[in-house]
């Protein structure tokens, strides 16, 4: 008797190795990519989360928060009597400015804003700008502390 000699995969394991190559790709690369207006867009709605998260838990916990925005080391900060969180920017995104109107337009060095129980005294607008040129603005209203993010520089 002559057994047949079988090299090679079926259809099946064909199919499904390429199926499970395919998911991998799909879930690995976007992370990789995340780059340029995907990248500035994620840190403008980080940003937007923290004004938000402080003013909430400023109001909630009848507590004094301080948000300390380093436009040199694109980096921000917030801190209370029994909390304290720093982030950074991702690779690429920058602070251009940030407009308060007792500080003017600031666009560089600290700026320190001060959220009581009742929010902070005025609105903030937040300007960034990654390496292509783009830009991304967050602007937070002091009074009912919503926060909307807008493509482009707007005041």
């Amino acid at each position: 008797m002559n057994k047949a000699v079988r090299c090679g995969f079926t259809l099946i394991e064909l199919v499904i190795v390429i199926f499970i190559i395919s998911l991998v790709t799909a879930l690995i690369m976007p992370k990789l990519w995340d780059t340029g207006e995907r990248a500035l867009k994620s840190e403008a709605k980080r940003i937007g989360n923290t004004l938000r998260y402080v003013y909430d838990e400023a109001a909630g916990k009848k507590r004094t928060y301080l948000l300390r925005i380093d436009l040199s080391a694109d980096s921000w900060s917030f801190e209370s009597e029994k909390e304290l969180r720093k982030f950074k920017m991702k690779r690429g995104v920058m602070f251009k400015d940030i407009v308060v109107p007792s500080f003017g337009e600031v666009s560089q060095g600290e700026v320190i804003l001060k959220f009581g129980p009742m929010g902070p005294e005025e609105p903030v607008t937040v300007h960034l700008v990654n390496e292509d040129d783009m830009e991304y603005t967050v602007i937070f209203n002091h009074i009912n502390g919503r926060v909307k993010i807008y493509e482009g520089y707007m005041l």
